[in-house]
């Protein structure tokens, strides 16, 4: 029978078989219903079918953590909940809220307890009023848990069923081949009520992974992510999800079934009567990345991660040349599934997607001008050993001071070029708040918490941030109200869906261009992004301009006929359209 057209139960039967063949997946299947739809609830009668139906081109999402904005009084959701109102209604329609639980380290990303708010930020009538105004987004960290967390506390007590949560190794197994993105020991030792044990640390000693082998670890996420969308949730984004099934001897990365349970979490989703979309945070080279899109049965959506290493280098390099090569050769997005399109993050820029897509001389260069920024390097473990560098460490505003040719005063249109590129691709726009605030790096922030990745995790005043925003000659202002105006723009534009027709088009080195048109056919953008500090001129015909249509650029108005020249000033974006 077709994959689509076999019963819920047959591919949830058949998805547990692979997972767990040595479990009565007959019994396993009902506990997962259980999990997912508890009493007083249940699932729709058929899937939903993958279509473009999910998302438009009004669909745009801020990144944020939940204390991003403070001011001494009042709650930081609160505040966050003001911000979004305030400032950016018709800007985005959704909003990530990076990790909003107690933790312990790692800026939430060590969970001490999935099913509370952390009560510096506020509760969870916090989270609903913002996702009863936005599309919500949370983290489910699926990879592993604090090591002060209630769970780890029992599991080394002996307490079931958590005496089995957690993954256990030994020194003696073949792990040369583990793929790290970081360089402390994978193997920590912990005394527990049943002896020492080696427990596996992808990440960090204060976050143990999960054991997945265990079907009880995967139940308990279920009933996990079932709260959240019971408390508005919409998009689950399955954070280091590349890493949940190790095996000894292997990568233990990106194994078949990792991706099983990715399929398992679609398969629920679709019969979820609530919209869910599931997001997978894998921040590996493409072909791994988009190997996340299954055949249309794993992720809804996967980060686009290439794009910020890429575009920090055609920023840098005054050349779109390695950035055009990797968008012509990108496939579009498969039917019912989305690329998310960013430039920042929380994380650094990562250096991973960049491999084999920037040769390695060009890599070399564009770190070497981001430390003369100010910028920090993270690094990663080698199989086999040595180090490789994982992460540039720079606010995306900062990294845009200078370019390989050296300082100049092009800073801002530096930079809202490179935030104009992700507004214009296929796919989803994601804006981390601090690209939208235009902030600075904060080496204070990293001298105080002794990370590199505090450089990037400011935390404003709000009431100095209002003032900045009001103030029409800082930074803030003048970022906030480009990247604003251009993202409202865009909104109205059919030819921005996120899975409309994209082509690439090579009309110079320092432009990136793209025709979109509408899945209608109707509308036609040609996106140009001068990417470089010179004046680009292309001539009479550059353009598919069809005779007898108004095109005109919906940025600074100017008309447009296929017989005349069009120029770029330096970092100028064009969006030319034949509609108003």
């Amino acid at each position: 029978m077709a994959q689509g057209s076999a019963s819920f139960g047959a591919r949830l039967s058949r998805l547990l078989t692979r997972i767990y063949p040595d479990v009565d997946c007959e019994i396993l299947g009902s506990q997962v219903v259980e999990a997912f739809w508890p009493d007083g609830t249940h699932r729709r009668k058929r899937p939903r079918v993958p279509g473009n139906t999910l998302w438009s081109e009004r669909d745009a999402l801020m990144i944020t953590y939940g204390n991003t904005l403070i001011d001494g009084t009042h709650k930081p959701l609160d505040l966050l909940h003001d911000f979004l109102l305030t400032h950016m209604q018709g800007v985005v329609d959704g909003v990530h809220i990076l990790p909003f639980f107690p933790y312990t380290s790692d800026d939430g990303f060590a969970v001490t307890d999935y099913r509370k708010v952390n009560p510096e930020l506020g509760d969870w009538a916090d989270i609903r009023r913002i996702g009863e105004a936005f599309h919500l987004m949370s983290d489910m960290v699926l990879n592993h848990v604090s090591s002060q967390s209630p769970w780890f506390n029992a599991y080394r007590q002996g307490q079931a069923p958590y005496d089995r949560f957690f993954y256990e190794a030994s020194p003696d197994d073949d792990l040369s081949d583990v793929v790290r993105p970081r360089t402390t020991p994978l193997l920590q030792l912990v005394d527990t009520a049943n002896g020492p044990k080696h427990v596996w640390c992808t990440f960090s000693h204060d976050q143990v992974d999960l054991n997945f082998e265990n079907p009880d670890v995967l139940l308990e996420i279920l009933r996990i992510i079932r709260l959240h969308i019971d408390q508005g949730v919409r998009i689950i984004r399955l954070d280091a999800v590349a890493f949940i099934w190790k095996r000894a001897g292997t990568s233990s990365i990106h194994l078949p079934e990792t991706h099983a349970i990715v399929q398992l979490l679609r398969l629920l989703a679709d019969y979820a009567t609530e919209t869910v979309v599931v997001l997978t945070e894998t921040n590996v080279p493409r072909t791994e990345n988009l190997s996340y899109f299954g055949n249309r049965n794993e992720a809804h959506v996967v980060y686009n991660f290439p794009l910020p290493p890429l575009i920090l280098h055609a920023m840098l390099a005054g050349s779109a040349r390695f950035l055009l090569k990797w968008a012509r050769a990108m496939p579009p997005a498969p039917l019912g599934c989305a690329y998310l399109n960013f430039t920042a993050s929380h994380d650094g820029i990562g250096m991973r997607p960049a491999e084999g897509v920037l040769p390695q001389q060009e890599i070399d260069g564009m770190i070497a001008c981001v430390r003369e920024s100010g910028g920090l390097v993270s690094m990663r473990s080698l199989p086999g050993g040595g180090e490789a560098p994982y992460e540039v460490n720079c606010t995306f505003f900062d990294a845009m001071t200078r370019t390989l040719r050296g300082a100049d005063d092009q800073k801002i249109a530096r930079f809202v070029c490179s935030q104009t590129i992700p507004m214009s691709l296929e796919g989803i726009p994601a804006f981390y708040i601090h690209a939208l605030l235009a902030t600075a790096n904060d080496h204070a922030a990293v001298a105080r918490r002794g990370m590199n990745r505090a450089i990037n995790r400011h935390r404003w005043d709000y009431p100095e941030l209002t003032r900045r925003l009001a103030d029409p000659e800082t930074d803030q202002a003048q970022v906030f109200s480009a990247l604003s105006s251009r993202l409202k723009i865009r909104a109205e534009q059919a030819a921005f869906h996120p899975n409309a027709t994209q082509f690439t088009l090579h009309l110079d080195d320092r432009v990136f261009a793209l025709w979109r048109q509408s899945l209608d056919r109707a509308q036609s953008i040609f996106a140009l992004h001068n990417v470089s500090g010179d004046s680009v001129s292309l001539p009479p015909g550059a353009l598919n301009l069809i005779e007898g249509e108004t095109w005109h650029d919906l940025l600074s108005g100017d008309a447009f006929r296929g017989d005349l020249e069009i120029t770029l000033a330096p970092y100028q974006c064009r969006w030319i359209t034949n509609r108003d």
